[in-house]
C-alpha cells in the first residue's frame, strides 16, 4: 500500500533515481518522474495537480495558481540545489507548505567558473585557440589579473569564495551587496566594499553572485550597463533575470561593453535565434556551473534527505 506519492522533476536526479528508489519502496513512496529538460512551466505543473504530496524539483515554476491546486495535498517542496526564486514563497508560507533547499550546495564550481571566465578573457585563451586552429599565428594581447579590478555584486557564500580566489591573483577587489558584509571578511580580503555605481564605473570585471528577487531583478540594465567601462566584461552565474537581456545584446553589439560571459538566462534553454549565439565577444554555458560529482551526490542525498522529512519520514542518507 502506498502511503505518499511523489513528483521527481529535478532533471539532474531522474537519470539517477533507480539508485534511491529502494528508500522509496521501503517508505511505501510511489514515484512520478516528470518528462522535463530544463524545468517545468506553470502550465507543466497544472498537469499534475493534486497527484502528489511531495515534489523533488528544479526550477519549476510553482506559482500561486500552482501551489493552491495542490495546497490540498501537497506537503513538501524540496529544490534541487539552492536557488528557491522560482516558488511563490508568500504563497507556500500562506498555504503550508514546506519549501526546503541546500544552502551553499554549488559555491565552489561556480566560484570556479568565475575565475575560469576572468582567466579565459583575460589571457585570451579561446581567441587564441580559434586563431591557431584557423591558420594564423597571431599573438593576441592579454592581461594579468593581477593588473585588473574585480566588482563582486552579491557576497554571499559565492560572491566571498570569488573574492578568496581572486585575491590569491592580486586582483583589487570591489564589493557591493544591499546587507551588510562581515567587517572581518571584508578587511581580511582587503575588499572596498562600495556603491554599485562606482563599482560599474571602476571594474575590470563585474561578477554578478545576488540572489534573484525584487531588488536585484533587471539589476544590469541599458542604465546600468551604461556605468561600465568600454573595456569591461560582464559575468553572471547568478539566475538570468538579473540582467536585461536586449539591454546587454545591445551593449555588447555597440561596444559599450568588452564581452560577457553567461552561465544563466532570462529564458532556458536560450533560444536558437539569440543573437549571443554569434557574438565574438561573449562566452557561453547551458546554465552549467554548478557541474561536480561531489556536489551533486551532495545535493541528491540532501534533497531526498528533505523530501522525506517534509513527508514525516525520518530517514537520511
Amino acid at each position: 500500500m502506498s502511503y505518499f506519492t511523489v513528483l521527481i522533476s529535478a532533471p539532474y536526479i531522474i537519470p539517477v533515481i533507480e539508485r534511491f528508489r529502494p528508500i522509496f519502496d521501503k517508505h511505501n513512496i510511489d514515484l512520478i518522474l516528470a518528462n522535463v529538460q530544463e524545468r517545468l512551466t506553470e502550465d507543466d505543473l497544472m498537469v499534475y495537480a493534486g497527484t502528489y504530496d511531495g515534489t523533488a524539483c528544479g526550477d519549476d515554476t510553482y506559482t500561486a495558481r500552482v501551489l493552491e491546486a495542490n495546497a490540498h495535498r501537497l506537503k513538501v517542496i524540496s529544490k534541487w540545489g539552492t536557488g528557491i526564486d522560482s516558488i511563490d514563497q508568500e504563497a507556500a508560507t500562506r498555504l503550508g507548505i514546506q519549501v526546503r533547499n541546500t544552502p551553499n550546495a554549488f559555491t565552489l564550481p561556480v566560484a570556479d567558473t568565475v575565475l575560469g571566465y576572468m582567466l579565459a578573457f583575460a589571457r585570451r585563451q579561446p581567441w587564441m585557440d580559434r586563431s591557431m586552429k584557423a591558420g594564423q599565428w597571431q599573438k593576441i594581447p592579454g592581461r594579468s589579473l593581477s593588473e585588473c579590478t574585480l566588482g563582486v555584486v552579491g557576497i554571499g557564500n559565492i560572491g566571498k569564495a570569488v573574492i578568496e580566489r581572486a585575491r590569491a591573483f592580486g586582483m583589487k577587489l570591489l564589493g557591493n551587496d544591499i546587507i551588510e558584509i562581515n567587517p572581518l571578511f571584508v578587511a581580511e580580503n582587503q575588499v572596498k566594499m562600495t556603491t554599485l555605481e562606482n563599482l560599474l564605473a571602476q571594474a575590470d570585471f563585474v561578477s554578478l553572485n545576488c540572489d534573484l528577487n525584487p531588488t536585484s531583478y533587471h539589476l544590469i540594465d541599458s542604465r546600468t550597463l551604461s556605468m561600465m567601462k568600454p573595456t569591461a566584461v560582464l559575468i553572471n552565474a547568478a539566475r538570468g533575470s538579473v540582467v536585461d537581456e536586449p539591454a546587454l545584446i545591445e551593449a555588447l553589439s555597440g561596444g559599450a561593453i568588452a564581452g560577457a560571459a553567461l552561465d544563466v538566462y532570462e529564458q532556458e534553454p536560450l533560444p536558437e535565434n539569440s543573437p549571443l549565439l554569434a557574438m565574438d565577444n561573449v562566452m557561453l554555458a547551458a546554465h552549467n556551473s554548478n557541474s561536480s560529482p561531489t556536489a551533486w551526490e551532495n545535493v541528491h542525498n540532501n534533497t531526498i534527505n528533505n523530501l522525506l522529512d517534509g513527508l514525516g519520514i525520518k530517514y537520511s542518507l
